[in-house]
C-alpha cells in the first residue's frame, strides 16, 4: 500500500471516477475541469461508455490510469481497492442516473450527479429515500446556483430587501433544436428527444428544471400549483421542445416559467426577474457578473462580484478580483468545492454544511416536471405541486 493509499481523505486530494461523459459529450469535460479546478480532486477512472472501444478511447483521451465499460463492475472494484475512488460523477443520459447512483450508493461511494435527478418520478422518490438512509454525500449539479451574483440575490431576499415576493419571471430559451438534428447524428439531441433515455420530458427536464431550481434557490419558495402548455414543434418529435407554465407560489405570489429549444437566434438564455413589495432583482446567465437591483423611483443599482458591498455568501463563491469575469466553469466548481468539503467532514464524523443542490432539490425538480407534463396532458389544467 502506497502512502497516498494510506493517507486519510482529510489530508489528500480526492479520487474521482466518472460514469458517462465519453467521446462526444459536452458535460463530461465540464465535470472533469470543475472537479479539479481547486486542486481538491482528480478524475482517475471511469466507465465512459458501455461500448468497450469508446470507453477505452475516452479514458485514453483523459490519460486515466484505469477504465471500465460496466459501471456496476466499476462500483464493486473501486470500493474494494485501497486506492479506490472517493466519489463518482454521473454524466449519463437521464435514464441511467438512478441505476448508476444506486450501484455506487450500495458501495458507500459519494455522488455528484448531473441534473435532472432522474427521468421518472418514482425513481427520484426511491433514490431520495436511499440517499437519506445512507451517510453518502449526494450533490446535484444545478450549477447556476454557484454564481456569486445568484448567491448575492438569495442573500438579499433573505435579508428582506425585496419585501414579500409577489412575482417571479424565469425563462430559459435556446434554438439548437429548431431543426431535426436528432436525425442527423447529433448525439446530444438524439438522447434528449428520446423518451426511453430522457424520460417523460424533453425541454423541461433538460433546461426547465434549471429555471425551477433557480426560482426556489433565490426566493426560498416552493411552487404550490401550476398550469402548463407543452408543445413539440419538431416534426415527429416525441417530447416537448417548448413549454409555457403559469405558477402559484406557496406564499401567494405568482410566477411564469417559460423554456424553449426552438427560439430562433437564442443561445443559452437563462434569466430570472424577481419582484417583491419593496424592490426587484434581475439576473441573466449570459452576463453572470451583473445583478440588477431595482427600487421604485430610484436609479437601478448594478452589483458586481468582488466588490466589498457583496454578501459573505457571494464573496465565498468569488474566485477573482473585481472586474475579472468568472463564468460557467467557476460556478460549476463552486458546487464541487462545497460537496468535497462535506465529503471530508463526514469522514471525520462531522455534519455536512451543504449550500449546494442535493437529492431533495432533485426530487422537487422531477416532481415539477411530472406535474407540468400532467397538467399539459390534461388540457393545461391547474395541478397541485
Amino acid at each position: 500500500m502506497t502512502e497516498q493509499e494510506k493517507t486519510p481523505i482529510t489530508q489528500r486530494k480526492l479520487r474521482a471516477g466518472i460514469v458517462g461523459g465519453g467521446p462526444g459529450s459536452f458535460i463530461g469535460s465540464v465535470h472533469r475541469i470543475a472537479a479539479g479546478l481547486d486542486n481538491q480532486a482528480e478524475v482517475v477512472t471511469g466507465a465512459m461508455s458501455p461500448d468497450r472501444q469508446r470507453a477505452e478511447e475516452g479514458a485514453k483521451a483523459w490519460y486515466l490510469p484505469r477504465w471500465y465499460s460496466d459501471y456496476r463492475e466499476m462500483a464493486e472494484q473501486e470500493a474494494a481497492r485501497p486506492d479506490g475512488i472517493d466519489f463518482v460523477i454521473i454524466a449519463t443520459p437521464n435514464h441511467l442516473h438512478y441505476p448508476v447512483a444506486k450501484a455506487f450508493l450500495e458501495q458507500h461511494i459519494h455522488i455528484v450527479c448531473d441534473k435532472p435527478l432522474t427521468g421518472q418520478l418514482a425513481e427520484a422518490q426511491e433514490l431520495a429515500a436511499l440517499v437519506e438512509r445512507s451517510n453518502v454525500i449526494f450533490a446535484l449539479t444545478h450549477n447556476y446556483t454557484g454564481y456569486p451574483a445568484v448567491r448575492q440575490a438569495r442573500d438579499m431576499v433573505r435579508q428582506g430587501m425585496l419585501g414579500d415576493i409577489r412575482k417571479v419571471l424565469v425563462e430559459y430559451i435556446q434554438d439548437w433544436l429548431m431543426e431535426p438534428v436528432e436525425a442527423s447524428g447529433n448525439k446530444q439531441a438524439a438522447w434528449r428527444t428520446d423518451p426511453t433515455r430522457s424520460g417523460i420530458s424533453g425541454c423541461i427536464g433538460d433546461i426547465g428544471t434549471h429555471g425551477e431550481n433557480l426560482l426556489a434557490f433565490i426566493t426560498g419558495l416552493n411552487i404550490r400549483s401550476l398550469c402548463a402548455d407543452l408543445t413539440s414543434f419538431g416534426p415527429g418529435r416525441a417530447l416537448e421542445d417548448d413549454a409555457n407554465i403559469l405558477l402559484r407560489l406557496e406564499n401567494g405570489g405568482k410566477g411564469v416559467l417559460t423554456c424553449s429549444q426552438v427560439a430562433a437566434g437564442e443561445e443559452n438564455g437563462l434569466s430570472i426577474r424577481i419582484y417583491g413589495s419593496k424592490a426587484g432583482l434581475e439576473w441573466h446567465q449570459m452576463e453572470p457578473d451583473t445583478l440588477i437591483y431595482k427600487q421604485p423611483n430610484q436609479p437601478r443599482q448594478i452589483l458586481r462580484p468582488g466588490m466589498p458591498y457583496m454578501s459573505e455568501e457571494a464573496k465565498q463563491a468569488t474566485r477573482l478580483p473585481a472586474g475579472h469575469p468568472e463564468g460557467f466553469y467557476e460556478a460549476f466548481a463552486n458546487i464541487y468545492r462545497m460537496a468535497i468539503a462535506d465529503m471530508r467532514r463526514v469522514a471525520t464524523g462531522e455534519q455536512p454544511l451543504g449550500g449546494y443542490p442535493t437529492v431533495r432539490d432533485g426530487l422537487r425538480g422531477v416532481n415539477f416536471v411530472a406535474k407540468a407534463v400532467e397538467s399539459s396532458n390534461r388540457g393545461s389544467v391547474w395541478v397541485d405541486v
